[in-house]
């Protein structure tokens, strides 16, 4: 016969000895991935896969290309940051960035200013609301190739109908796209037209889930409606806010049918935004290296603003 033991001797009948109640425990807290959930993810592991070559590839070509002196046709040497370099060094890059900052600025705030303001007054009530709604919405519904021709013609030459007006009213001749200062104006303006209803949406959006209650208590209390607006409001539409803030800015610094059908980049590059410039830099000058490296920063300037913004919006407390 075989001894017992320790283990068993010091262990009563009928229980289960310690280190097997460990492993037990053990055993039975461990996650365990079902037969569904692994049929789930052999289902969506092809299109997973499909998704991330036909992301990953133009990706690792790109950043191939940005550290070649190559074209579009011939791939050329290895120059290692050599492109980047170029870049940041290039006035022209500089002039770019600083115009696609004021861009940015202007269409992100300008348009969630205007936006705002149409949310909280179509929350009033206010004759023909609906249809005021969809005529505010046409901004962004009509093609952007349409819009601009329109403001080409509004502002485009000396004939047209807002420089002419300008000169009836003794103003002078103005030169909306000609002159330097007045074209980064115009498309300033332009990307706020074309990207209001947007905000609006969102801003509504936000604005209907409020509880209607919490105005009235404040009223109670003696608030204003400033008081309201900015302490009650504001707090409450942050994280809406804060993702159009993302969103726009995104849209703002990509956006290259806005500025190169009104202007083309120009007079003398004073609309040359970065997209613009890359565009220039691979299709026109044929140097794809510098054009891929500008877009590259871009990138990264984008993801660090994104992420700044994504960080508010984990901050907010609505509570």
């Amino acid at each position: 016969m075989t001894r017992p033991t320790s283990l068993e001797q010091t262990s009563p009948p009928g229980t289960v000895p310690a280190g097997r109640a460990a492993t037990t425990a053990e055993s039975l807290h461990r996650p365990r991935i079902s037969r569904t959930a692994v049929t789930m993810i052999l289902l969506a592991a092809p299109c997973v896969v499909l998704l991330l070559l036909i992301n990953a590839y133009p990706l690792v070509v790109a950043a191939s290309q940005s550290v070649r002196d190559g074209t579009l046709i011939v791939t050329g040497d290895f120059v290692g940051l050599g492109n980047y370099a170029d870049v940041l060094t290039s006035p022209r890059f500089w002039s770019a960035a600083r115009f696609t900052l004021i861009f940015t600025i202007g269409g992100v705030f300008g348009s969630w200013l205007v936006g705002l303001g149409l949310a909280l007054l179509l929350r009033t009530k206010i004759p023909g609301r609906t249809a005021f709604k969809v005529l505010l919405m046409l901004p962004w519904v009509v093609p952007i190739v349409v819009s601009s021709t329109a403001w080409n013609w509004l502002v485009g030459t000396p004939t047209s109908p807002i420089p002419t007006l300008v000169a009836q009213l003794g103003l002078g001749e103005v030169h909306f796209l000609a002159d330097p200062t007045l074209a980064a104006v115009t498309v300033c303006v332009f990307k706020v037209w074309v990207s209001f209803p947007f905000m609006m949406l969102m801003t509504s959006a936000a604005l209907a889930a409020v509880d209607t209650t919490v105005y009235e208590a404040a009223g109670i209390d003696g608030a204003s409606r400033r008081q309201q607006f900015v302490h009650i409001t504001l707090p409450l539409i942050s994280r809406t806010t804060y993702i159009s803030w993302i969103l726009m800015t995104i849209f703002c610094v990509n956006d290259f049918p806005t500025i190169y059908l009104l202007t083309g980049g120009g007079p003398v590059d004073a609309t040359s935004s970065l997209v613009v410039l890359a565009y220039r830099t691979v299709f026109q000058d044929l140097q794809t290296g510098p054009g891929v490296a500008i877009a590259f920063l871009m990138t990264l300037v984008l993801v660090i603003v994104s992420t700044a913004l994504y960080r508010q919006i984990r901050k907010v407390d609505i509570a």
